[in-house]
């Protein structure tokens, strides 16, 4: 049995990610989850947080929104609103949608936006963590 299997990685604007790899490592809504060949099948939700693809004995890493992973016998297929890797993550420009998010969460605003608030700023928050380590590595 080989140790490989097939990811595929779409988001609504691209395909991510399309290559046989070692293991995948994703937040779920209940926590990290890690997927290996072999893997029974499952569907799990994703969460806001970080996705690892080891591949070559290299991992590497990448922010991921919200979406699902559908695990088949031949292939994982991992739906995300939105997957950027770390290095394609300009930290001025989020810098930017963080402040403003953080004006807009001090206007008055209904439960349903102050929702929408809290979770924009939850992306942001994260996606500046994933940049930031990337960063500290190099």
């Amino acid at each position: 049995m080989s140790n490989l299997f097939k990811l595929e990685i779409l988001t609504p604007k691209r395909e991510f990610f399309n290559s046989e790899v070692e293991a995948l490592t994703f937040t779920s809504t209940d926590g990290e989850r890690t997927i290996l060949a072999g893997h029974a099948p499952m569907i799990s939700t994703l969460g806001i947080g970080t996705l690892k693809i080891k591949q070559d004995g290299e991992w590497k890493t990448a922010f991921q929104s919200e979406g699902f992973v559908e695990v088949r016998p031949d292939e994982v297929l991992v739906f995300s609103q939105l997957c950027e890797w770390d290095s394609e993550i300009d930290l001025v420009h989020v810098e930017r949608i963080r402040a403003a998010i953080e004006e807009e969460a001090r206007s008055e605003q209904s439960i349903a936006e102050q929702r929408h608030t809290a979770i924009s700023l939850t992306r942001t928050l994260m996606r500046l963590k994933v940049a930031n380590q990337s960063k500290r590595k190099l």
